[in-house]
């Protein structure tokens, strides 16, 4: 009896959950205008912006950061770091100690490496308005070009929010450090010292791809209304820069002071001239000209002459 009367509910609650709702003049009345190109006050805002929405959108963001003060921008930007940073410690954490798997599998330690880590990192910065060098790259420059700020705060922009980067970045790299979370895994000083082993073109190149990872999952990012939608633009991108190994100057400005203050052999000198100085021209050019140009060049106003 007691099964007969549980499935019982269970088909008329399955009927119910699938049931088709009847019609009613007001449901007629809101698809016509919304087939119309009318709108309710009841019909939710997209999920995604379209395109040239989402381009306006990532001008009006840009040209709002840079009118924004340094010490604003700086204190932000130390914030950002900071993010980052336990982005990168995750990674490091998870992905970075498994030698054995990246001995059998390396496919999967990438994976592993670029799942877990920077993609919550990135994910705080947006969701909290800190400022993102490498993502600023991308929107005040397309400010700039669009003619909405000047040049003076596009270098101002740039400049607080990258030395506010370097500052969360150290901070988080010591407290890593002092926390003993570690323990005696391999896993920073390895990556630190790779980090400064490649020539200055491939830092370069993969400064450059890097960012062009990073700026379109800020810029999709910024084209999403709901906290599921920034995260799925933001996952995918930045798990892969990170599995394909690529530079991102201010997660380096974490990984790599931390690899050095766990014994790898690095010098200050080293670490701007082998890494940090081609991987954030890369940068640069990554976010500014392969994300932001081409949609500038299309739904704005760049390399257009003025009437």
């Amino acid at each position: 009896m007691i099964a007969r009367t549980f499935f019982f509910v269970l088909f008329v609650a399955t009927g119910y959950a699938f049931a088709t709702p009847q019609k009613t003049a007001f449901n007629v009345k809101e698809t016509t205008l919304r087939m119309s190109g009318g709108s309710t006050a009841a019909s939710p805002p997209p999920d995604v912006k379209p395109p040239p929405l989402l381009y306006e959108g990532a001008v009006a963001a840009g040209a709002a950061k840079a009118a924004a003060p340094f010490s604003k921008i700086f204190k932000l930007g130390v914030v950002a770091g900071c993010h980052i940073a336990f982005g990168a410690y995750l990674a490091i954490s998870i992905g970075g100690n498994c030698p054995g798997l990246a001995q059998t599998n390396p496919g999967l330690q990438k994976i592993v490496l670029g799942a877990f880590g920077l993609p919550f990192g990135l994910i705080m910065t947006l969701i909290s308005g800190a400022e993102l060098f490498t993502g600023n790259t991308a929107l005040v420059t397309a400010a700039w070009a669009e003619g909405k700020t000047s040049r003076k705060d596009l270098i101002k922009n740039w400049t607080a929010s990258y030395i506010g980067n370097f500052v969360g970045s150290l901070i988080l790299a010591y407290l890593a450090f002092k926390s003993g979370t570690l323990g005696d895994a391999p896993g920073a000083v390895k990556i630190a010292t790779a980090k400064c082993s490649a020539p200055w073109d491939t830092t370069f190149v993969r400064g450059i791809l890097c960012n062009w990872l990073v700026c379109m999952a800020v810029y999709m990012a910024s084209g999403c209304t709901s906290m599921i939608g920034k995260m799925t633009a933001v996952w995918f991108p930045i798990s892969a820069f990170v599995a394909l190994g690529l530079d991102h100057s201010i997660a380096n400005m974490f990984i790599i002071p931390l690899g050095m203050l766990r014994g790898a052999e690095i010098t200050v000198g080293q670490m701007f001239t082998k890494n940090l100085i081609p991987v954030t021209l890369g940068n640069i050019v990554g976010g500014a000209l392969c994300v932001m140009a081409p949609f500038g060049s299309t739904m704005g106003k760049w390399f257009k002459k003025k009437e």
